[in-house]
């Protein structure tokens, strides 16, 4: 087949059309915040309501230091609470700087699978947390080993959006790609041990209540995002 010149000019163009848009889209802008001003060990108290922080207790946490966490996470912090009747909750909050392509989030369906878990359910849950917001998206899932059950809630939040699902977080981060914009994100986990699932989902919804009702005002963007300035 013969190619006419008008195909060639027509076909350069194109490629140098495509990457002139590429080059434009490549996110130029971080929204991570800084390590020198920002610590979870000091934004989560260790006591709040009725919760109590109780030390000692271990959590499933993502991979260890040498593995691809110490590139995604730049600050994790995992605590068990306890209220006055006894119940015992814990809670895990990881930040990482970078949510693009490379670098995500590891979601709670992979640490507990890694660490010999078997899923058994998964479910989506809206919670209202303070008067006046909208209700916050949340991940339900049961994890499974031997004798031991662990219901999980979870959301994630990039940028000033949250995300419940894989698909969500591509979607929000492709947005703000195309504004040229890396988003940060975190993911915060509340789970329970030795009480039936549906008990569990409540008391995990009234220490969510409580811990976002404790955050100071200038950090509970951190956790829920900014509802004025989402995608």
């Amino acid at each position: 087949m013969k190619i006419r010149p008008l195909q060639v000019v027509l076909a350069s163009a194109a490629i140098l059309a495509a990457a002139a848009l590429a080059h434009v889209l490549v996110p130029r802008e971080f929204m991570a915040r800084s390590s020198e001003t920002f610590d979870l060990q000091k934004i989560i108290p260790r006591q709040f309501g009725p919760w109590t922080h109780v030390p000692g207790i271990r959590l499933i946490e993502p991979p260890g230091p040498d593995t691809l966490a110490s590139q995604l996470y730049s600050q994790e912090l995992g605590r068990a609470y306890r209220d006055r009747e006894g119940h015992l909750v814990m809670l895990l909050v990881a930040y990482g700087p970078n949510q693009s392509s490379r670098l995500q989030l590891h979601r709670p369906e992979i640490c507990y699978r890694a660490d010999g878990f078997r899923i058994v359910e998964t479910a989506r849950a809206e919670i209202p947390y303070r008067e006046s917001t909208t209700p916050l998206k949340l991940t339900r899932l049961v994890a499974q080993r031997e004798v031991r059950v662990e219901p999980i809630t979870y959301w994630m939040r990039i940028g000033n959006n949250v995300a419940t699902n894989v698909i969500e977080r591509q979607i929000i981060k492709l947005k703000y790609g195309l504004r040229g914009i890396v988003p940060d994100g975190a993911l915060i986990r509340v789970s329970t041990t030795g009480l039936p699932v549906e008990a569990a989902y409540q008391l995990q919804d009234r220490f969510i209540r409580d811990f976002l009702s404790a955050v100071a005002p200038e950090d509970l963007k951190f956790f829920v995002g900014d509802r004025t300035q989402s995608l």
